[in-house]
């Protein structure tokens, strides 16, 4: 990877924050009604992803092009946390306050996002050391190498997204468990058990990069980690088909357009994963054609949008699932960017 590539793929996930906040920013001041309050906050809230995700891509490039130093090494993965806190924080104190279903439901999804966000970080902070990976993947021992993480080390970072992805799968279920209050707690339960899944996936590339660079990775993890991530995109996607098809006459049906968006960022996220699993003391031909997987989704997600737009023309309550689709479609693009670097980091060419 040369220099100037490398201040792309770094300006790609800076870009995609640039439009999520701005984006976010417009819907939610260009007007008064209830569904701004909803999509205009949740989009800016994306945007903090984004953030997490350049600290991801600035650790790993840095490493490639050789010029990690020690306030990369601590500032980047502090950025990401930060970024997460304060999320959470934001989403904590929207629902806390909220004066109405739009800014309950809002509230709820952006404490979601941070949870994301945090698992993000944590991914951020097992690829510090990402420069053993080429060298032990080139390997044939399992001896643990020099400047690994410790066993405790990685255990830390894998029950960091543990921890988060627990607290997201309970809170979505406490959520849905009160949808005969209001229509707020469905919607609201569904759209956060559509993010645990992501922190769910986010769990097996954590798992993935921390126990490559131990250099501890089995030949069995080749195929389990990839699967759990799958098996999260599509849960969100079937979840997501049932609801539209199940309630197709209502707001809350709507929802279900969102969990399709969440599942295909799961599917991106898969992308990473696969990509670090072949590549295990493995030739393969075709790990350069992995980063079109991000490229897909964030085009089925921005193709989905389209279509979803025209329904919200004719019925409001597709303005949410409408935008939020758009900043999920950033997301999955921030995502080629990470699977790219990581491409060009493992290539044995």
């Amino acid at each position: 990877m040369n220099y100037g590539i490398s201040i792309l793929f770094r300006a790609i996930p800076l870009l995609m924050a640039v439009f999520c906040f701005g984006y976010g920013a417009f819907i939610y001041d260009y007007g008064d009604a209830g569904g701004r309050v909803v999509a205009g906050p949740v989009i800016f809230s994306l945007g903090m992803i984004c953030i997490a995700l350049f600290c991801t891509a600035a650790t790993i490039i840095r490493q490639i092009i050789h010029t990690y130093n020690q306030a990369a090494k601590y500032g980047l993965p502090i950025l990401g946390y930060l970024a997460a806190i304060v999320t959470i924080i934001g989403g904590i104190c929207v629902f806390s306050n909220a004066d109405g279903t739009s800014a309950f439901v809002a509230g709820h999804v952006i404490t979601g996002v941070g949870f994301i966000t945090g698992c993000v970080a944590t991914a951020a902070t097992s690829s510090t050391r990402f420069s053993l990976i080429p060298g032990n993947s080139r390997g044939t021992g399992n001896e643990v190498p020099e400047g690994a993480f410790t066993l405790g080390q990685e255990r830390a970072l894998e029950i960091i997204v543990i921890l988060i992805s627990l607290i997201a799968w309970i809170w979505a279920f406490v959520l849905l468990a009160n949808s005969h209050v209001h229509p707020a707690y469905f919607v609201a339960g569904h759209v956060m058990a559509g993010l645990a899944c992501i922190c769910t996936s986010l769990i097996a590339l954590v798992a993935t990069i921390a126990r490559q660079i131990r250099n501890v990775y089995s030949e069995k993890e080749r195929s389990q980690w990839p699967k759990l991530v799958l098996l999260m995109g599509s849960i969100s996607f079937i979840w997501g088909f049932f609801i539209i098809l199940a309630d197709s006459g209502s707001a809350n049906g709507t929802t279900g357009y969102i969990m399709l968006g969440l599942g295909l960022v799961c599917y991106s996220i898969s992308s990473k994963v696969i990509l670090l699993a072949k590549i295990w003391r493995h030739e393969f031909k075709l790990a350069n054609r992995i980063p079109l997987i991000p490229v897909f989704t964030a085009l089925a997600c921005l193709f989905l949008a389209a279509f979803v737009f025209e329904l919200a023309t004719v019925n409001t309550d597709y303005f949410i699932p409408a935008r939020v689709l758009s900043g999920l479609g950033a997301i999955c693009f921030t995502l080629f960017s990470i699977v790219s670097i990581l491409e060009s980091g493992t290539s044995s060419k």
